[in-house]
């Protein structure tokens, strides 16, 4: 689409997501998976509380859920454009996934293990045949995805049948030797790290993200094929009960959940346990698309509009200001740039993920007045058309 064409609510969805996507990895770009728990037993004081408090609420299950939505959303529409134009679109979709698994793959093979993307270009594979669906067999099944009782118990499964412990790479490290590799190793140390990390985050890959990036895709696709068109006056009206009942309730549990509920003998029941961390997460989920709501309500009432753009700028080069988050915590945390690792504290990781954003905005603005695409949206989009796409803007 020319930029004409975009509806830039859409972009400014997107760069709201990726603004919430950095504040999450950095944490875990400064400290792995393995080691979380004994590292942020460091920080005790009142202002690592608050700034943790305000990841539960606020980032943690909001903002990849809002990207997976999107992005189903984002093919729907693709596919629909198409078929108004009588146009095939196998093939195009095909190329168009194949080409971000690649992406995805190099980037967890040159800057970081956390990639997303091509898991995004497996499911958006599987998505095309969701398509044909009709919205109330989509909205049941994302539904189901999410609500789906027993992920931890196939994990444990999973992990039963196999030889060999997918973690025995990572755990052979130990933390000390983990700090030395990132702090003090090689780039090709690095990369060697971060593939035995991948392998030891796999079962979180297959049976906790996968699943509600799929349940996100399907409910994106059935926005997709509805009449009421995504962050419309008519969408925010249909919408305006349903999300102030859904804002209520969902903050009133996450409290709880937070602050009364680790107090209580409910949360030690052995039964009852599982149900709490599942309506935690059901929860965020709900609270995290009700942002959604809250930004197209901000935009078509003019409140902050300007701001509201500068994420539009992140919006239209989602893919290249992802993969740039990679590049700045290669930088920050790595024997590559300043080897931070497990140096910053709660407060620093977030103030450098508020500082990085911005920067990623004018960045972003900049490049959008010389560009049409950034350069990976470009390189994507030239390999799905086959043929290279003009690239710089032309002054009219």
């Amino acid at each position: 689409m020319t930029p004409a064409q975009r509806d830039p609510l859409l972009d400014i969805f997107r760069g709201f997501a990726i603004f919430g996507i950095f504040f999450i990895n950095i944490t875990i770009m400064n400290c792995l998976f393995i080691n979380q728990d004994a590292f942020s037993s460091q920080f005790q004081d009142t202002t690592s509380e608050v700034v943790n408090r305000v990841l539960q609420l606020f980032f943690y299950n909001k903002f990849f859920p809002i990207f997976s939505f999107l992005f189903g959303f984002g093919i729907t529409s693709q596919i629909i454009k198409k078929q108004l134009n009588n146009k095939p679109y196998l093939g195009f979709f095909t190329r168009r996934m194949a080409a971000l698994f690649v992406i995805g793959m190099l980037h967890i093979s040159l800057f970081w293990s956390g990639d997303v993307l091509h898991l995004y270009a497996v499911l958006g594979l599987l998505s095309l045949a969701m398509v044909r669906l009709n919205l109330r067999v989509l909205f049941l099944i994302g539904v189901g995805l999410l609500v789906f009782p027993f992920y931890d118990n196939l994990a444990e499964l999973f992990l039963k049948s196999l030889a060999t412990p997918l973690d025995k790479g990572l755990l052979a490290y130990g933390e000390q030797g983990i700090i030395i590799a990132l702090r003090e190793g090689t780039y090709f140390e690095t990369i060697q790290l971060r593939f035995h990390e991948y392998m030891a985050n796999l079962p979180m890959l297959l049976f906790y993200l996968a699943p509600m990036a799929f349940a996100m895709f399907t409910l994106g696709i059935a926005a997709g094929k509805s009449t009421l068109i995504l962050g419309s006056k008519q969408w925010l009206a249909y919408f305006k009960k349903p999300t102030i009942f859904a804002l209520v309730l969902t903050s009133i549990y996450r409290a709880v959940f937070l602050f009364w509920l680790p107090e209580s003998e409910l949360y030690r029941h052995e039964l009852l346990r599982p149900l709490w961390f599942k309506l935690m997460f059901l929860s965020d989920i709900t609270f995290g698309l009700c942002y959604l709501w809250a930004i197209a309500w901000l935009w078509h009432h003019g409140f902050i509009k300007k701001l509201l753009m500068h994420f539009s700028y992140v919006g239209r080069l989602a893919l290249s200001n992802y993969i740039l988050h990679s590049v700045i915590g290669l930088f920050l945390f790595t024997n590559l740039g300043l080897s931070l690792y497990q140096k910053l504290s709660p407060l620093m990781c977030f103030v450098i993920a508020l500082m990085s954003f911005v920067l990623q905005s004018l960045l972003s603005k900049w490049w959008l007045t010389h560009f049409q695409y950034g350069p990976l949206e470009w390189a994507w989009r030239c390999i799905t058309y086959k043929q290279k796409m003009p690239f710089r803007r032309v002054a009219c």
